[in-house]
């Protein structure tokens, strides 16, 4: 965002897509959203005020109506859902920056809104939109570099707002606007301890400090060349992404508020050598500019456009899901999948560190899992092999291990129990993403006691002891209204609260390990591999430990 100055007036100006429709704004707790009534007072001479009287006037009522099918923010899920699908992406428009500006002027002029309002919902609106990609247990450190204008405040009010949802904010203000609106938002951060860095104390390579980087120095209406400070921290930033490539570095994510500082507003990145940022937050409706914009995250920020508004310069603009302040918009990029790799950094996992036992190397393993809080780390992936020769694989829960073995439970008619009554044995896998781990585990497999089945079965929800009836795994079903009505009729039967029987086809196995392999994730795919595998010494069953190459 940046300043503008209609004529004849004094007052600066910010820039912010209004999404949503004002009488819906009170939820926000931000906005005082009515209008004077001398605005709409036949003397009224206010120019602006006569160039949109003849679409305002009649349109009072539509400005609490839905816009464009765009769903409430009480709206569903489902309801988003098929408002998205229904949306075409290549519809979306871009501004012009003359278009952009005579909004800009049109929100602060009849429509009657502040800087610090529309400054309030831009921040708030970069802040979530960072927060739906980068999440602060892995993008901590967050510096925002700020621009003496709009665009810099827009950032200030990120800050704080990411100082709320956990991440911890930086800021560089070199060239502070002396306004009391800026003062107070520096004041505010000042408040919450964040820091303020020069230009002298940041890294040459901010990847040595920062997580991600705000790009918030300049808006759509910055004409000319970058003066010092900001021509260096462009730099910087443009080599960041130059810098990408580099081996066992993480380097910052780059985020552009509105337009990427230096850019051309409606050409883009002119000559190929300006910032690359990872993720644009559009403000008002992407520019044109946006439109070069390659990199993997585009979001639309602020919720209020009135219709009058949307209407006069025919705007098409994504429907926003439940109450977010952003939306995303634009294609998926085209992904190179070969370029898609992960430099694992993870402690040494050594010979003389590991458990004798196998077991309770698993169980220790398994802990860290659970208490890293990482999503259902007793989901394995379990692959059988039958008579035909050809494997099959899924996502099984573990639901019960002991010395003799991992136990899941399923459909006795299933394709894995068809395969495992003509080839026994299964090979499990453990994935554990967060924290570079897996577990190969491979052996034989029987069927658990019917006693042992049973016992289970009537531990699960009742909700899951109908669901283990009505479905016939892995046969062909009509549809799911099939399902849903067999569901209905036993819920309806067992509703009295009495015993829902086992299907006699149905219960657990067992697999015993002949061999354990634990990985680990390491720089440069140098991976650690032990591998446990069962031999025999003075007819004591031990476990040989061997390193296997990555």
């Amino acid at each position: 965002m940046r300043s503008l100055v209609p004529k004849g007036s004094s007052r600066s100006m910010t820039c912010l897509c209004l999404t949503h429709s004002l009488t819906q704004t009170h939820s926000h707790n931000l906005l005082a959203t009515t209008f004077s009534s001398s605005l709409y007072n036949s003397n009224n001479r206010n120019p602006l005020f006569q160039l949109f009287s003849g679409i305002l006037r009649p349109r009072i009522r539509a400005f609490s109506t839905d816009f464009r099918s765009a769903p409430t923010p009480t709206a569903s899920s489902s309801a988003f859902a098929q408002s998205m699908a229904n949306f075409d992406a290549d519809s979306v428009t871009y501004l012009k920056q003359r278009d952009a500006a005579e909004i800009d002027e049109t929100l602060m002029g009849p429509l009657g809104f502040s800087v610090d309002q529309l400054m309030e919902l831009a921040g708030l609106s970069v802040a979530t939109s960072i927060s739906e990609v980068y999440k602060p247990s892995e993008y901590s450190r967050v510096l925002t570099i700020c621009g003496p204008g709009n665009n810099g405040g827009d950032g200030l009010v990120a800050a704080r707002h990411l100082h709320h949802f956990g991440y911890k904010p930086f800021v560089c203000y070199p060239k502070r606007t002396p306004k009391p609106l800026y003062a107070g938002l520096v004041t505010q951060l000042e408040a919450l301890s964040i820091p303020f860095f020069s230009v002298e104390e940041l890294p040459s390579d901010l990847s040595n400090g920062f997580d991600v980087v705000i790009d918030a120095m300049f808006g759509f209406s910055f004409h000319g060349s970058p003066r010092p400070p900001f021509d260096d921290l462009i730099q910087r930033l443009v080599s960041l992404h130059n810098n990408n490539n580099q081996i066992g570095q993480k380097r910052s994510v780059i985020v552009s508020v509105d337009i990427p500082s230096g850019w051309h507003v409606e050409e883009g990145d002119v000559d190929g050598t300006g910032i690359k940022p990872d993720m644009l937050v559009s403000l008002t409706a992407p520019k044109l500019g946006a439109k070069k914009f390659g990199g993997p995250h585009h979001f639309l920020g602020g919720r209020f456009v009135p219709p009058a508004i949307a209407e006069k310069y025919k705007l098409i603009l994504p429907p926003y899901p439940g109450t977010s302040m952003c939306v995303r918009i634009g294609k998926p990029p085209r992904i190179d999948i070969s370029a898609l790799r992960e430099n694992y950094i993870s402690p040494e996992f050594l010979e003389e560190q590991v458990e004798a036992d196998p077991f309770n190397q698993f169980h220790k393993w398994f802990n860290d899992a659970l208490a890293a809080g990482l999503k259902e780390p007793n989901a394995m992936s379990l692959s059988t092999v039958g008579k035909d020769g050809k494997p099959s694989s899924r996502m099984v829960l573990l639901k019960g291990l002991d010395k003799e073995g991992f136990v899941w439970y399923t459909n006795y008619e299933s394709q894995k129990a068809r395969e495992l009554s003509e080839n026994p044995r299964a090979s499990l896998l453990f994935y554990w993403d967060g924290l570079n781990r897996q577990v190969r585990v491979e052996g034989p497999v029987q069927k658990v006691s019917d006693e042992e089945s049973e016992q289970y079965f009537h531990s699960r929800p009742r909700g899951s002891q109908i669901g283990a009836i009505v479905s016939k795994q892995s046969t062909v079903v009509p549809g799911r209204h099939v399902l849903y009505q067999e569901y209905k009729e036993l819920e309806e039967k067992y509703s009295d609260g009495s015993l829902i029987p086992k299907p006699k086809n149905w219960g657990g196995y067992r697999l015993t390990p002949q061999l354990f392999e634990f990985w680990q994730g390491q720089k440069s795919r140098l991976h650690d591999r032990l591998q446990y595998t069962p031999h025999e010494i003075n007819g004591q069953r031990l476990w040989k430990v061997d390193r296997l190459a990555p």
